[in-house]
C-alpha cells in the first residue's frame, strides 16, 4: 500500500513537512539500532512472522495506514508495546501471554499503529529538527525505552539532558490516547477481531494491579488508563457489536513457544508443562504439547521430544511450526538426511512460509552446505528485504562458503538497516571490487551504490541535518 493511498486527517500540524521521506526511514533505521543494543529483539523466524502476520491484517484494515510498518517481538516478560518513528513496533513477550485472546493483542497492537498512523510521536517531538538525525534517533529510544538505553559517549549528554523531557511528550496525551482507541477500535472490528477486546483488556490488566500499583505493567505507566477511557472504548465497541472469534492456532503455538522461553532452566520448564497436561490445565492441548516438546529439546531429552513432534506432526502435518521442530529434532539425533528430506518437501509445497526455507538455510549450514545456505537465504532475501536477523544469517553463511562478494554485500546491507549509511557505502564498493562478480549481480550492487552515495549527498547539502525539508521532497 502507498503513502499516498489514503488522506490523512488534517491534525492541525506541521510534522508532516518537518521530515523528508527518506530521513524519516532512515531516522527508524538508527531507533531500531538502539532498541537491539537495548533489548533482547527476538529473531526467532516463526514467532515473527506470526507477530508479522497479525500487524499485516491490523494494517491492511486501518484504512489510515500508509508506508511501511515492522513489527517485533522483545522476548522479555513485560507486558507492554511501543511505536517508534518510521512504522517500526515492538511487541514484548510478556503483553503475548497476558492477553486471553489474540483479539487482546490485536488490541494493543491497532493501538499502537494508530499511534503511527495519526503520526503521534513525530508532532511530539518535531520541535527537535534541529538536532542531527542520529543524535535524534538515540534520543527517542532513550525516551521510548528509558533508562534500558546506553547512550553513545558523543550523544550521552544530549540525551540525558533532553530525554526526560521528550519522555513526558512522548507520554501520549489523553487526546492522543483517546484517538489511538478510537482508531484502533474501528481496525480491530475491520479485522474481525473483537472490538471490545481493547476495553476488556485494559480494565483486566487495571483490575489486576490497582490494590498494588507500583507493580503496574509497564502498558498502563506509559499509557494510563482511566475509567472515562474504558467508558469511552466500550461505548465504540458496541457500535460494531459483538464479534466471537476463536483464537488461530498460531497465537497458541507463540504463547506456548513464549512461555517455554521464560523459564530460565529447562527442568523447569519441562516441569512445568507437564503440570499443565496432567492436570488439564490449559487453553489448547495442541499448543500445550508444542510447548512440553520444546521444553524436551532444550533439556536435550531429544527421543522424548522427537515422540511428541511426532504426534504433532501426525495431527498437523502442514504445520511450519511442527515442520521446523521435527527437522531439529531430527538433525539433534543424527538423521540429517531426514531433516533436509523433510525441509525441502515443505519449501516446495509451501513456498510462501519463509520459516521454513530459512530453517532449510539452518539445516544446510548443519549438513556441510553452506552454499546452498546461502542460496536458500537470498531467496527470503528477495522476498523480505531489509532485515538484519536475515542479513547477519547470509553473511554467516557465505562466509562459511569462502564466497567473500556476498560477505561483504550482506555485511553492507546489514549496516545500511541499522543506519549505519557510510560504512555501508565502503563495504558495497569492496564488494564490487571483488574479481569475478557475476554481471547481474555488479549491476545489481551498482544500482544499490548509486542510491545510497545520493542519499549520503543528499544529506551533506543539508549541512549535517537531515531533517532540513524542501520543498521539492518533503511530506
Amino acid at each position: 500500500m502507498s503513502a499516498d493511498a489514503y488522506s490523512l486527517p488534517d491534525m492541525g500540524s506541521s510534522s508532516d513537512s518537518m521530515m523528508t521521506r527518506s530521513a524519516e526511514v532512515r531516522l527508524g533505521r538508527l531507533f531500531m539500532r538502539s532498541v537491539r543494543k537495548a533489548l533482547p529483539v527476538m529473531d526467532d523466524p516463526l514467532a515473527t512472522s506470526y507477530i508479522e502476520s497479525l500487524g499485516a491484517a491490523l494494517v491492511e484494515a486501518d484504512r489510515t495506514a500508509g508506508g511501511s510498518f515492522t513489527f517485533f517481538l522483545i522476548d522479555e516478560p513485560v507486558v507492554n508495546a511501543f511505536a517508534g518513528p518510521g512504522g517500526y513496533i515492538g511487541v514484548y513477550g510478556g503483553l503475548v501471554l497476558a492477553a486471553e485472546t489474540e483479539s487482546e493483542l490485536a488490541a494493543v497492537m491497532a493501538h499502537e499503529i494508530a499511534h503511527v498512523t495519526q503520526r503521534h510521536l513525530m508532532r511530539s517531538f518535531e520541535d527537535q529538527s534541529k538536532l542531527s538525525l542520529p543524535t535524534m534517533a538515540l534520543l527517542i529510544a532513550a525516551a521510548v525505552l528509558g533508562a534500558q538505553v546506553s547512550p553513545d559517549a558523543g550523544a550521552a549528554a544530549i540525551a540525558g539532558v533532553q530525554a526526560a523531557a521528550l519522555q513526558r511528550r512522548i507520554n501520549f496525551t489523553r487526546d492522543n490516547e483517546k484517538e489511538a482507541d478510537r482508531i484502533g477500535i474501528q481496525t480491530l472490528a475491520g479485522a474481525g477481531h473483537d472490538p471490545f477486546a481493547m476495553a476488556g483488556f485494559f480494565e483486566r490488566l487495571a483490575k489486576a494491579t490497582r490494590v498494588y500499583e507500583s507493580n503496574a505493567p509497564e502498558f498502563l505507566r506509559t499509557h494510563p488508563v482511566t475509567a472515562d477511557r474504558i467508558s469511552d472504548s466500550l461505548g465504540r465497541a458496541e457500535g460494531f457489536g459483538v464479534r466471537q472469534r476463536p483464537d488461530s492456532l498460531r497465537f497458541q503455538l507463540t504463547r506456548a513457544k513464549l512461555r517455554e522461553r521464560s523459564y530460565r532452566r529447562a527442568e523447569q520448564s519441562v516441569a512445568h508443562f507437564e503440570d499443565t497436561l496432567k492436570g488439564g490445565r490449559f487453553r489448547d492441548e495442541i499448543a500445550e504439547r508444542y510447548g512440553y516438546a520444546l521444553a524436551l529439546q532444550r533439556a536435550r531429552r531429544f527421543s522424548e521430544a522427537k515422540r511428541e513432534s511426532d504426534k504433532l506432526i501426525a495431527s498437523h502435518p502442514s504445520q511450519a511450526e511442527f515442520i521446523v521442530l521435527d527437522a531439529e529434532l531430527d538433525l539433534a539425533l543424527g538423521n540429517s538426511a531426514d531433516a533436509l528430506a523433510h525441509l525441502k518437501q515443505a519449501v516446495s509445497l509451501f513456498p510462501g512460509q519463509w520459516p521454513l526455507r530459512v530453517a532449510y538455510a539452518e539445516a544446510l549450514m548443519s549438513a556441510g552446505q553452506p552454499a546452498r545456505a546461502v542460496d536458500e537465504l537470498k531467496a527470503v532475501e528477495r522476498v523480505r528485504p531489509a532485515n538484519a536477523m536475515l542479513y547477519e544469517a547470509l553473511v554467516q553463511a557465505a562466509t562459511k562458503a569462502g564466497d567473500r562478494t556476498s560477505v561483504d554485500r550482506y555485511r553492507a546491507e546489514k549496516l545500511y538497516v541499522e543506519g549505519d549509511l557510510e560504512p555501508a557505502i565502503r563495504h558495497l564498493e569492496l564488494a564490487l571490487r571483488r574479481p569475478g562478480v557475476p554481471y547481474h549481480e555488479a549491476a545489481q550492487m551498482q544500482v544499490r551504490l548509486d542510491a545510497w552515495r545520493e542519499e549520503e549527498r543528499d544529506e551533506k547539502r543539508r549541512g549535517g541535518n537531515p531533517l532540513r525539508a524542501t520543498t521539492s521532497n518533503a511530506r
